[in-house]
């Protein structure tokens, strides 16, 4: 489901407001109840413009999808830039997502709501959202490689994907968070990231090594076999 890029400044402009429109309508209405009329209605634009930016609402959410993570890449670029230790980098790296999303915390949870749904083409497993899940996993995989901490291979391998589900977690929990600056989220996220670098540093034990071999198998299995 490849999205169109806008080719003019009037373009990009017509997209951004009908994505606003549509954020703001997913939270009014929920994400079903919204349609490509109501949305096209309160962008002020005809319904035939607004299926030409974005052919379906599904389209949408993946490009709300999109700006967030791009969003969230250049918020932590000077972080990774700078810092090579693991835990600091990933401690940034989590931080800067709910940091990032924060805007977007009173519709998260209609779109969620959907998108949850294994049977929603939406579903962070699915097909439609494999591209820009690579490009997440990318993310954290460069997290990994540009540290200084020493990772056995295999788990190198896998860490990235196993983080961009450590990831998916913590907005999980960000979203049902009505602490005051949602600082429940944030403290998790620093007592967790320090937890997972330690057990990263474990897991090269030999008494782990067999036990580890079949969690990365089975997490490598969740999360490659086709979901549709």
């Amino acid at each position: 489901m490849a999205i169109e890029v806008p080719k003019t400044r009037r373009g990009e402009t017509s997209r951004a407001a009908i994505l606003n429109a549509a954020l703001d309508l997913f939270q009014e209405r929920g994400y079903e109840a919204t349609t490509m009329r109501s949305i096209a209605e309160r962008t002020g634009v005809s319904l035939g413009s607004s299926y030409h930016y974005f052919p379906s609402k599904e389209h949408l959410v993946l490009e709300f999808y999109r700006h967030t993570h791009e969003l969230h890449a250049a918020a932590i670029a000077p972080l990774l830039s700078r810092e090579k230790d693991l835990a600091t980098r990933l401690r940034g790296t989590i931080r800067a997502v709910v940091v990032t999303c924060e805007p977007f915390h009173a519709v998260a949870g209609s779109i969620f709501s959907t998108v949850a749904n294994p049977a929603s083409p939406l579903n962070p497993f699915g097909g439609v959202a494999k591209p820009l899940r690579d490009e997440v996993v990318q993310l954290y995989a460069d997290v990994v490689s540009g540290s200084d901490a020493r990772i056995p291979a295999d788990i190198a391998e896998m860490l990235p994907l196993m983080l961009w589900l450590y990831q998916m977690g913590i907005l999980y929990f960000w979203i049902f968070d009505r602490s005051p600056g949602r600082l429940r989220t944030l403290e998790v996220i620093d007592e967790t990231t320090d937890l997972i670098v330690r057990l990263i540093s474990l897991a090269n034990l030999p008494v782990l090594r067999g036990s580890r071999k079949r969690i990365l198998g089975l997490i490598k299995d969740i999360v490659e076999r086709p979901q549709g």
